[in-house]
């Protein structure tokens, strides 16, 4: 993957806040956060956590599982583009063993 996902923040501000024409304030307070954390989120400040994921499919009617996929996908990219060049493979009759 060469492109970079885009932050499930993104997605959220896009295809759901906008739509329906939400604040930042509005749905912070629908969602049960504060307005700080979700603008940092929106804002890709933030990664998405397990607990705004739930909320966020609880509101949205969506899966828990595709917002977290998101934001793996999206972490995973990021490690990849800072891969450390210092790990030395274990042997490979080390690995076979197990």
């Amino acid at each position: 993957m060469t492109r970079k996902p885009t932050h499930p923040g993104t997605v959220f501000l896009e295809d759901v806040m906008k739509p329906l024409n939400l604040s930042v304030t509005d749905t912070a307070r629908m969602l049960g956060v504060s307005r700080k954390t979700l603008s940092e989120f929106v804002n890709e400040k933030s990664s998405l956590s397990p607990d705004m994921a739930l909320r966020i499919s609880k509101a949205t009617n969506t899966s828990v599982e595709s917002w977290m996929n998101m934001q793996q996908k999206l972490t995973l990219w990021i490690a990849r583009k800072h891969e450390p060049d210092n790990v030395i493979p274990f042997p490979q009759s080390m690995a076979q063993e197990s």
